[in-house]
Order: C-alpha cells, then sequence, then structure tokens
C-alpha cells in the first residue's frame, strides 16, 4: 500500500492507501443515496422529499447545505490570516432562524407550495415571482460554481492533476447521483456525508495539538495565537468600514441569514420536507443552536494551524502549484530571494517566540513585551515579503491567482498527516461538495421546473413530465456551475467571496418576502420596481467598493441597505399609484 498515487514536483501527496479511503466513502455514499431514491416520479417527493423527514434529518439537511467544501476548505485559512473575527458575520443567524421559524415557514406549509417564489406569484403578480426566480437562480447559479471550485483546488493540488479537468470531473459525479435522486437523494446522503466531514475536522484538530512543540503547553500556544491577534472573536467598535464587527455581524449578519435561510430555495426546500411544522422548527432551531459553534470551531482550527507555523516554518506562498510553475519562469530568481528573506524573517519570529514564552514563565515582564514587540516586527516583514511575493507572480502572469489563504489548511493536511488521514480529509472536501452542490443543484432544478417551466412552457405538464424536465434542469445547471467555475479567478478569500455576491441579490428577495408578509397594501408594480431600485443599490455598492478598497461601509451592511431600499421604494411607489390600483396584487 506504499506506491505513490499522486506527486507533484516529486514530492508524494497520496498513497494507494488515501486514494482507497477517497473513492471508496464517496462513491458508496452517492451510490447508496441514487440506489434507494431510484424511479422517483411523483413531483412532490422528487423536489421536497416524501413530506416524513425528522428534526434531525432536517437540521442536518439545512446545516450541510451551508456547510460547503468552501466552509471547510477556506474558513480555516480565514482564521489563519485574520483570526477568529469572521465568526461575527454569524451573530444574527439565531434571531434570523428563530423570525423564519415563527414567521416564514408557516406561511410555506400553508399554501402547501413547492417553492418559496411561487408565493410570490399568489401574493403579487407573475412578474414579481419571475423576479424573484431570477434572483435566486443568478445568485445560486455563481454559488454552486464556487462550490465545485473548492474541492477542485484540492483535487488538483494533491493529485497534480489541472485544475480544470478537476472541476470537470467532480462536477460531473455529483449532477448524476443529483439527477437521478432528486430532493430524497439530497437528504439521505447529506447525514453519512456530513458524519465523515465532522469526523475529519475533530481529526484534524487533535492531530494538530498532537504535532505542536511539546514542551509548548495550551496556555502558551493561546498566549502566541492572542499575542498575533487571531483570537479576537469580538469587536464591538461603532464604525461601518470593518468587514467584521459585532454590529455589522448582529445586524447586517442578520438579514444576510435571513434572506439565505427563508428566500433561498436551496434551504427553503431541505425545510420544506419536514414531516410537520413542528419536525420543520425543530430541525431550524438545530442550526440556530449549533451554527455559531461549529464556524467558531473551524477558525479556531485555522488560528491553531497559525501557532503550529509559528514553529514550523510555512511556505512563503500556500498555492505551492502556482509558486512552483511562476519559479521555474523569468521570475524564478526574484521569488527565491524573497523565499530566503522569508525564511531569515521566521526564523528571527520563532526565535524572538521563544524568548517572549520564555520571559512570561520567567515573570520578567519588560523582557517579554520587548521580545513580543520583536516577534511582532518581525511577522510584519514577513507579511510585506509575502504580499511582495504576490506582485511577482501577478508581474509574471496578470491571471494568476493572488489569494493563497485557501490553501492553508490542505498544505498543512498534505504536509503534516499521516497517508489514511489524508485521504479521509480530502474526503471530508468532497462530501462537503456534494452536501452542499447537490441541495443547491436541485433547488437550482426545482425553481426552473415549477416558477419557469410549468408556469410559462408547459402548464399541462403532469408529474412524470416535470420530473423528467427537472433531471435535465439539474444537468444543465450543472454544467453551468461548472463553466462558471473554470472561468473564476479570485483575489479574495472563497468564504468571503461568496458573502459578498450574496450580499448582492440576497438583500432584493429578503425585500420582496419581506413586503409580501408585513406590508399588505403593497402591490407586485410597486414592489418590483422597489426591488429593481434595490438591486441597482447593491450592484452600485459591490462596485464602488471593488474600486475603492478603502470604502467606508463593510458589505455586510448591503443587506440591510438593499433590503430597507425595497421595502421602502415599494411604499413609496405604491403611494404614488392611481387610486384605481391602490389594491393590485
Amino acid at each position: 500500500m506504499d506506491r505513490a498515487i499522486g506527486a507533484v514536483d516529486g514530492k508524494v501527496f497520496v498513497n494507494a492507501l488515501d486514494y482507497l479511503v477517497l473513492v471508496g466513502t464517496l462513491l458508496g455514499i452517492a451510490a447508496y443515496g441514487a440506489w434507494c431514491t431510484r424511479g422517483r416520479s411523483d413531483l412532490r417527493t422528487y423536489l421536497t422529499g416524501a413530506a416524513n423527514a425528522g428534526w434531525f434529518t432536517i437540521g442536518v439537511s439545512v446545516m450541510a447545505t451551508q456547510a460547503s467544501a468552501t466552509t471547510f476548505l477556506s474558513t480555516p485559512g480565514q482564521g489563519y490570516q485574520d483570526g477568529l473575527g469572521f465568526v461575527q458575520n454569524y451573530f444574527g443567524a439565531p434571531l434570523a432562524l428563530i423570525v423564519i421559524a415563527v414567521v416564514f415557514l408557516p406561511i410555506f406549509r400553508g399554501l402547501n407550495v413547492y417553492t418559496a417564489y411561487e408565493y410570490l406569484g399568489r401574493r403579487f403578480d407573475k412578474k414579481t415571482r419571475l423576479l424573484g426566480t431570477a434572483l435566486f437562480l443568478l445568485q445560486r447559479g455563481i454559488g454552486a460554481g464556487l462550490t465545485i471550485y473548492a474541492p477542485a483546488i484540492v483535487l488538483s493540488t494533491v493529485f497534480g492533476w489541472s485544475l480544470h479537468l478537476t472541476i470537470v470531473a467532480s462536477g460531473l459525479v455529483v449532477i448524476v447521483y443529483t439527477a437521478v435522486g432528486g430532493s430524497a437523494a439530497v437528504s439521505l446522503t447529506q447525514k453519512y456525508q456530513f458524519a465523515v466531514i465532522m469526523a475529519g475536522m475533530v481529526t484534524a484538530f487533535f492531530v494538530l495539538l498532537a504535532k505542536l512543540p511539546a514542551s509548548l503547553s495550551l496556555g502558551d500556544a493561546l498566549t502566541v495565537a492572542g499575542g498575533f491577534d487571531k483570537l479576537k472573536a469580538i469587536d464591538p467598535t461603532p464604525s461601518l468600514v470593518p468587514r467584521y464587527t459585532l454590529w455589522s455581524g448582529l445586524i447586517g449578519g442578520l438579514f444576510l441569514q435571513l434572506s439565505y435561510f427563508g428566500a433561498d430555495q436551496s434551504q427553503v426546500q431541505r425545510y420544506l420536507g419536514g414531516a410537520s411544522l413542528r419536525e420543520s422548527r425543530l430541525g431550524l432551531m438545530f442550526n440556530a443552536i449549533f451554527k455559531i459553534p461549529m464556524q467558531f470551531c473551524i477558525l479556531l482550527l485555522g488560528a491553531s494551524i497559525f501557532v503550529f507555523y509559528q514553529f514550523e516554518r510555512p511556505p512563503v506562498f500556500f498555492n505551492q502549484s502556482a509558486w512552483q510553475h511562476a519559479a521555474q519562469g523569468p521570475a524564478g530568481d526574484k521569488l527565491r530571494g524573497i523565499e530566503g528573506d522569508y525564511a531569515a524573517a521566521q526564523a528571527e519570529k520563532q526565535k524572538q517566540i521563544d524568548q517572549w514564552l520564555a520571559a512570561r514563565h520567567a515573570g520578567d515582564r519588560a523582557a517579554a513585551a520587548a521580545a513580543h514587540a520583536a516577534a511582532l516586527a518581525a511577522h510584519a516583514r514577513g507579511e510585506a515579503l509575502r504580499a511582495d511575493v504576490k506582485r511577482v507572480l501577478h508581474e509574471a502572469d496578470p491571471h494568476a491567482p493572488q489569494a493563497d489563504t485557501d490553501y492553508v489548511f490542505i498544505t498543512f493536511i498534505l504536509d503534516h498527516l499521516p497517508h489514511g488521514l489524508i485521504g479521509l480529509l480530502v474526503t471530508v472536501f468532497f462530501a462537503a461538495t456534494l452536501n452542499s452542490k447537490s441541495a443547491e443543484l436541485n433547488a437550482l432544478a426545482s425553481a426552473t421546473t415549477v416558477d419557469l417551466y410549468r408556469h410559462l412552457v408547459r402548464r399541462d405538464a403532469d408529474d412524470a413530465r416535470c420530473v423528467a424536465a427537472s433531471r435535465w434542469f439539474t444537468v444543465f445547471w450543472g454544467l453551468a456551475a461548472i463553466g462558471f467555475a473554470l472561468t473564476v479567478n479570485l483575489a479574495e478569500n472563497l468564504i468571503q467571496f461568496a458573502n459578498m455576491i450574496a450580499s448582492i441579490f440576497y438583500p432584493v428577495l429578503l425585500g420582496l418576502f419581506l413586503v409580501a408578509f408585513f406590508q399588505k397594501r403593497v402591490g407586485g408594480t410597486a414592489v418590483f420596481i422597489g426591488a429593481l431600485v434595490s438591486l441597482l443599490v447593491t450592484v452600485v455598492l459591490f462596485f464602488a467598493r471593488k474600486a475603492q478598497p478603502d470604502f467606508p461601509v463593510s458589505y455586510l451592511w448591503d443587506n440591510l441597505i438593499g433590503c430597507a431600499a425595497c421595502v421602502v421604494v415599494s411604499q413609496v411607489i405604491q403611494s404614488l399609484l392611481p387610486a384605481n390600483r391602490a389594491n393590485e396584487r
């Protein structure tokens, strides 16, 4: 079992044992889901499941749908780079889930709808339903592409495959079993895939702790993490500028999570399959309780990897494939020179950290403060050198990826975990992909079938025809997601980029539903115009922020601004409409 399966530049990453764990686990779960749900011809069962799911199945399915490979691959890198502060992004989730359980869920279940956008058609009119559907399809189609892109990073790194080939291959696997089994296959397999994910992440955390220096106590590890500002989970600063603060998380995050869990069909579809209103509500409360702790633990894993790399030399650029490619070209001498300077800065930093901890143990506060300051200075030099590497890489190839934090966790896994565990952790990323990607494709196909095909093209289509159409739409959206993943080139961390894109479309969707629920006098024309104005506002904010990196408003606030714009403009437009249209629906 020692034969090398994957190697890059002569370095063996995986062996046959890792390969067996990866392929056996993923294909086994996928085949089980496809077999148990084959031959489904009832439309409601195919799109939303058999409506007999218990609260635990719903809770895991909702959590697994959101927790894609992007979460488990990219979030540790976010914790490595910026510490625990990103957890504030989720502070609004518990309250959002309570609101959805109390307000959204009973309405959706009471109307017995297939998709959330059917409700918009009943409450308003056809054009509003189609606008809501289009916004969802656009947002979730982009999200599905990112869901494929994240694990493709892993496979291409592990096996030395072409990134584009990996994107195509991994995308096709999930298309097949989602098209075969529909929503039932998604819910059935998510429990097992999520169990694999949790086992892998817990294992990685304990292996990481075991690999820290034997002389380093837990208190010392926390001191190092805190000394480099990696443990600051809450920032109470009353400012709109920082990306993540207590207030942006509680307010902007509340609106982001409200729109995601309440207006995104990929999530609505998960809890509409509950056996009863009570079971669906309990499934949502499961997420309200465990969502923040799960994200905190993943970020803490990233902060712990940062501590590990203070005593083990990290690469100057974690995307080693891009580094090796550039180092073999004209920029090679310059990159190797920077790498040597970085190694010197890291050695100086480790020396100062050792002196800092020794001074703390000896009770010498002055010496500890001086060593801490010197360590921070060495760290700043190292970060400046990392920035130089990114600049050189960009000069050598303007299309080369600039962000490398998404490669932090996989680099640690490949360099420092034993075989078998490497296979398990790689399996984690792909199990997460199957979880979220299958749910996304199923929701995209559901909305396309119900809100477009059955609503506009074939009103007389029976269940069997709609199920067949939904399977084809699953294939279509899967291929579209693969196409997007093939063209994406990120300058941002994946998990942050996904939330930035969501903050363009989600505020508009949420605004539509809030007007529908709480502004009974507002009709379809008014809310349609309000939604278009809201979309214009969020698009302008997004591009203004790209043009001006120090833009004075964090993207999380866009969720409040965009939603408020939709609600307010809808009210104003309705008041200006002629009296004979005041009660328009």
